[in-house]
This record gives structure tokens, C-alpha cells and sequence, in this order.
């Protein structure tokens, strides 16, 4: 069986993939230096994933669930149709207060709305519709944010989710905590969701790529 997960595969990935901006680049070092759990990172590959996804889509509005640091506001802020938003949101002030400092020097920043506060009561006053969805927060309600967010986003529309593969505890159940067997049971049902046409890409820790029906 050919085996493409090789040592350095990733490095390789990054190396013949369009490079980020020296504000990224530091963001991700302040976030390795000043805040918990840096690994939370969306990371190189995969913000320039979603900034050409934004493209793509010819997105003019993206709703993002999970904000951490700012990275992946910041890339699909920058693959933004002309006129388009970013609307992101965050529970952490900590988080919020550290993006923003991020976002006021960037030429992208203007595009992003912070919205702060519990992400499901945040949705439930948001009313669309959203071309393009990315919903990287916390895993247990992973199945809630995709049942209030699929009505707000327009048909054709695309929701990228995040860590779906849990470091590959999907592979083994019995081993998964919390977050992992949440995972495993959003994974089980969306792979029956009939609304959506669904693919799971092996980029980084598993992103599920979705169109609404």
C-alpha cells in the first residue's frame, strides 16, 4: 500500500504552497509564546487553504464559530470578495483581545466582525445567509453549530469543520475522550446528511468539506 504520510510531508506541502504575511508569521509566534494551547492554531496550510476556499467561493459573507487567536479570521478575511465580512465568534476574551491587536495592523482587519459571547447564542441572532461557514470550536457541540448555521447559509454555500480526525482517534473509539467521541458521532452523521455533498480531506487534522444541497 503506497503511504503518503511521510516524515516532512507537511514541510514539503508548506513549501510549495503560497507563502503568508510577516504579521502572520508573528501572530503565530505570539501565539506559541503568550497564549495556552498554541496547538489550537489553524496553522500555515491550512489558513492558505481557506483563504483560497473564501476565493473560490466568491464569498462576500463568512461566518466563522471558534476565533482563537485570529489566524483564520485573518485568511479568509484576505480571500474576501470586494465588500465581503467576516463575521467571527468568540467566547475567550482573552482570545478576542489578543486578535484584535492583530487585526488593527492588518489591511485585512477592517473586514471582521467579533462577535463575543456563547457561539450558539450568538447564531441564534445572526439571520444570514452565509456563503461559506468554518466551525472550529469546541467539539461537544459540533452537531448544534451545523444544525443552526446549515439553515443561514445559501444553497451552494460551503461549511468547512475542523478537527475531525482528533489526532486519529476516530480510528479507535475506545480510546477517544469527550471531544473525540463527539467527533466520532458528528462524522457519523453528517456521512448520512443528505442536505449536504460531503468530502473528508486528511488536511492537517481532518477537515470535512461540505456543500448545502
Amino acid at each position: 500500500m503506497l503511504t503518503l504520510t511521510k516524515p516532512g510531508i507537511d514541510d514539503y506541502a508548506e513549501s510549495k504552497t503560497e507563502p503568508t504575511s510577516a504579521l502572520l508569521a508573528e501572530l503565530v509566534r505570539d501565539t506559541h509564546e503568550n497564549m495556552d494551547y498554541p496547538q489550537m492554531l489553524t496553522g500555515r496550510l491550512e489558513g492558505r487553504f481557506l483563504k483560497l476556499m473564501v476565493q473560490i467561493a466568491a464569498a462576500k459573507s463568512v461566518l466563522e464559530i471558534g476565533m482563537f487567536t485570529g489566524y483564520s479570521a485573518l485568511s479568509m478575511a484576505e480571500g474576501l470578495a470586494k465588500g465581503g465580512k467576516v463575521t467571527t465568534l468568540e467566547i475567550d476574551e482573552k482570545c478576542i483581545a489578543f486578535a484584535k491587536r492583530y487585526f488593527e495592523r492588518s489591511e485585512h482587519g477592517s473586514k471582521i466582525e467579533v462577535i463575543q459571547g456563547p457561539a450558539l447564542d450568538s447564531l441564534a441572532k445572526l439571520s444570514g445567509p452565509f456563503d461559506f461557514v468554518f466551525i472550529d470550536a469546541d467539539k461537544p457541540n459540533y452537531k448544534n453549530y451545523y444544525e443552526a448555521v446549515l439553515p443561514k447559509l445559501k444553497v451552494g454555500g460551503v461549511i468547512l469543520v475542523d478537527n475531525v480526525l482528533w489526532s486519529g482517534t476516530v480510528l479507535e473509539p475506545s480510546k477517544a475522550d469527550q471531544s473525540g467521541q463527539a467527533i466520532i458521532e458528528f462524522n457519523d452523521f453528517i456521512a448520512t446528511d443528505d442536505r449536504v455533498d460531503r468530502v473528508l480531506l486528511t488536511l492537517r487534522d481532518g477537515v470535512f468539506m461540505l456543500r448545502k444541497r
